[in-house]
């Protein structure tokens, strides 16, 4: 009855308190609160929103609902949380990388479903690498290598799995207070320090418009804030794929390149930024000059890259260089002009047809599909130009999705102006 009535008050657009929050979300993960009192809750919030206190009621209740891992080591502890978008890989090299920073890095990450790719699914490409660990073995990762990379456990934040479960199906998906929740919910039960955010927008990424990623990164900003932990957010542009390759150990491979110091300009900048981020609010460099200075010193001496074989080693796995691809099969320009626009949706379709995302959840993968960009937005190209490779397992595969990449690179007559890869965000 209860339910019923705060239901009906949320409808009506009235705040709920604290313990009126608390009441649904340990009522929904015991059972007592049934999916369709909660499917109607998830879309009254839908619909009317939720004011900066009932997100953080909400955050903090979900996180209440489960386990936290516990601090040890006395080391600042801090992640990324990524938005996700196409070809999005910076996790791979920025927990090592941050690791030789004397911080602890429990980054709890998640598979993808739809366009973008998760970063579960690229480490599951290396042969053994195991990415269930409980939380003992987190603890002793952290001590051992500084760095973890692994799915949530299932103590950490079980009403975020139940809640999100029930907005897939309900259409309540892109409602901001709930995305907030589900989040900062994960991320703060990781016990951080600091928490740095990379908001993405454009055509390959959830949030297309820069004004719904803007929305989403304040709110995102103001309940870490709220909540006791340093955070910061980078807003950041996915009108095209991250670097060249979109996959699982195609992405694998160009993370190695970074690792080493080396791979696309655009994958090293958003890593290196994220980084700086949380250097600078841990205190380890005082300002964000001499902290981008010393992660290009890691990156090219490469202690980035053994500290990711050591981390790798650590979950079960074993890498020494790039991991293998299906047949490649080339893509080329029927027109000559500028590329104008890039579609990362119809991108990721392509991938998913190939066997390289997933249609539902549980999808079985293949990790050698995927393709390769080999041209920007704004570059000159010829008629049969290459503009991108696809790894395949057949050509029939290939040929399946001609249709879909012809109108995903739109040429035209005229140069496309390119929007700023990064821009910082203030509350």
């Amino acid at each position: 009855m209860l339910a019923s009535v705060l239901i009906a008050k949320k409808r009506d657009g009235f705040e709920l308190t604290q313990a009126e929050i608390d009441f649904l979300i340990e009522g929904y993960v015991a059972e007592s609160i049934p999916d369709y009192q909660m499917s109607a809750w998830a879309m009254a919030v839908y619909l009317k929103g939720m004011t900066p206190a009932e997100i953080e009621y909400l955050t903090d209740a979900m996180i209440a609902s489960g386990g936290v891992l516990p601090k040890s080591g006395g080391l600042p502890r801090v992640d990324k949380h990524s938005t996700g978008g196409l070809g999005d890989k910076t996790s791979l090299v920025l927990a090592p990388l941050l690791a030789l920073f004397d911080l602890h890095v429990p980054m709890i990450s998640g598979r993808g479903l739809g366009i973008t790719g998760g970063t579960l699914d690229k480490l599951e490409a290396i042969p053994g690498f195991r990415t269930d660990l409980d939380e003992s073995e987190i603890a002793s990762a952290l001590q051992r290598v500084g760095c973890v990379i692994t799915g949530a456990t299932k103590n950490l934040v079980p009403a975020d799995r139940k809640l999100y479960g029930l907005r897939d199906v309900t259409a309540t998906v892109p409602s901001i207070p709930l995305i907030t929740a589900s989040i900062m919910s994960k991320k703060l039960a990781e016990s951080l320090d600091s928490l740095v955010l990379d908001v993405k927008w454009g055509s390959g990424a959830f949030m297309q418009s820069r004004s719904s990623a803007m929305e989403l990164a304040r709110s995102l900003l103001r309940i870490g804030r709220r909540m006791g932990v340093k955070t910061s957010a980078l807003l950041t542009d996915m009108n095209q794929p991250l670097g060249k390759m979109v996959g699982n150990a195609n992405e694998v491979n160009e993370s190695i390149e970074v690792l080493k110091g080396d791979g696309p300009e655009d994958v090293l900048q958003v890593t290196i930024e994220l980084a700086v981020e949380l250097l600078v609010s841990t205190e380890r460099f005082a300002d964000r000059d001499l902290a981008r200075t010393a992660v290009n010193d890691r990156l090219k001496n490469g202690s980035v890259w053994e500290r990711f074989q050591a981390m790798v080693a650590c979950q079960g796995g074993e890498i020494a260089g790039p991991l293998p691809l299906a047949t490649s099969f080339a893509f080329t320009a029927s027109s000559e002009g500028w590329v104008q626009s890039i579609d990362g949706q119809l991108l990721g379709q392509c991938v998913i047809m190939l066997g390289g995302g997933r249609r539902v959840a549980g999808e079985k993968l293949d990790h050698q599909v995927g393709l390769e960009m080999l041209c920007r937005i704004g570059d000159q190209v010829d008629r049969s130009q290459p503009l991108l490779t696809v790894y395949a397992r057949k050509e029939s595969d290939y040929q399946a999705i001609r249709v879909l990449l012809e109108k995903a690179i739109v040429i035209g007559s005229e140069r496309s102006t390119v929007p700023a890869l990064i821009e910082s965000i203030e509350e």
